[in-house]
């Protein structure tokens, strides 16, 4: 049997639903954007205000509370929204190799300052390059793949206050909690929390 060859117009409207199709699915999926965008706010708030009053830097390992929460939220909420939202387009499976390639650059970036440390070598400011780099680059991406102009917005602030971290720690620039925890905070609330209640309002709307 002859396999019937597709018009531009057709491979077009084609593509166009399929997109509609994930953006509708994303659409409403902000609560797990919320998730990380508060809990990375409090952790880095907790962390701020225990070395403050302590000066203990041992309180840096409670960045792992993000990872550790968030790694077990983010599946158990993205399986509810499966559920809910039904089959999986191309372009949903795009989305979920674009955060899995994500999740393991920070294994990887996270062993590599781990390995160091033992070296007697800090190198944990990679860990701030990774959010701010490498999360926004993810996010923008998504954003244009579900034309969701509050994740490419959010995301370039996101990568703004990350290229101007990049720039401070190669020109040896320390990172002061009193202003960059700040920053770093400004920067997520930016990245996930707006976006992320963005996508929740159009959600209603619907």
């Amino acid at each position: 049997m002859e396999e019937k060859k597709l018009t531009e117009q057709e491979s077009l409207s084609i593509i166009t639903e399929m997109i509609s199709r994930t953006k509708e699915r994303y659409i409403g999926n902000g609560n797990i954007m919320l998730m990380w965008g508060w809990l990375t706010i409090a952790a880095t708030g907790l962390v701020w205000a225990l070395l403050a009053f302590t000066q203990n830097p041992l309180w840096n390992w409670l960045w792992f509370v993000i990872p550790a929460i968030g790694g077990v939220a983010t599946p158990v909420m993205a399986k509810k929204s499966d559920r809910q939202q039904g089959v999986k387009t191309y372009a949903d499976k795009i989305s979920s190799q674009i955060w899995l390639a994500v999740s393991l650059i920070a294994i990887a970036a996270s062993i590599v300052c781990i390995g160091f440390d033992f070296a007697g070598i800090y190198v944990w400011s990679l860990m701030f390059i990774y959010a701010l780099i490498i999360v926004p680059f993810a996010e923008i991406a998504q954003g244009l793949i579900v034309k969701e102009k509050s994740l490419v917005v959010g995301g370039a602030c996101g990568m703004a206050v990350g290229l101007f971290t990049t720039s401070c720690i190669i020109g040896h620039i320390e990172l002061h909690a009193y202003w960059f925890l700040p920053t770093f905070m400004l920067a997520f609330a930016c990245m996930m929390l707006i976006p992320g209640y963005v996508i929740n309002y159009k959600s209603r709307r619907k």
